[in-house]
């Protein structure tokens, strides 16, 4: 179970909205509706997380590259909007590197149950050399009074909760729990 939502800075405060995320397939698209929530180009944290096993945040401050943290990468990975925010910049990989395509590997019939040899070992998938580590800008929250630190020991099952206490924000995004 997910749940998201958008935490807009205002001249009053922080205005909070759930949204939906079944309509976006990439980190552009994710940053336009962040965008469309704030009228003066302020401020816009998308929040994301998924039951108890890992957290997200995107800062998009404007029309500024969105900012993005994720508290547990392998997990994000395995999820649809985890994949979202874990771009090929972020992964530090070339764009469109998602691993070898047909006209790289070797099929030399070893595929056919003949051993192979020690040196046809292959290289781990990029799924595979992901670790269950925190990834992205951990100082996305620094001017906002959550310090890298803190972002990095924050628990996934409260740590929503958490960054808005942090933000003074805690009664608008209960509104929307």
């Amino acid at each position: 179970m997910y749940f998201a939502a958008l935490l807009a800075r205002t001249e009053d405060g922080w205005e909070a909205s759930d949204t939906e995320l079944d309509d976006v397939e990439t980190l552009a698209d994710l940053a336009d509706l962040a965008r469309e929530a704030s009228a003066d180009d302020d401020t816009v944290l998308v929040l994301i997380e998924q039951e108890d096993a890992w957290f997200g945040v995107v800062r998009v401050d404007g029309e500024d590259d969105p900012r993005i943290y994720v508290s547990d990468a392998a997990a994000a990975a395995r999820s649809s909007y985890g994949e979202i925010l874990l771009t090929d910049e972020l992964l530090g990989r070339e764009p469109g590197d998602d691993g070898p395509d047909l006209d790289s590997l070797d099929l030399d019939g070893t595929e056919d149950g003949e051993p192979a040899s020690a040196e046809d070992d292959e290289e781990p998938s990029s799924a595979e050399t992901i670790t269950h580590s925190p990834l992205g800008d951990g100082e996305i929250l620094d001017d906002l009074g959550v310090s890298a630190k803190e972002l990095r020991t924050l628990d996934a099952e409260d740590a929503l909760s958490a960054i808005a206490d942090a933000l003074g924000a805690s009664e608008v995004l209960e509104t929307v729990r």
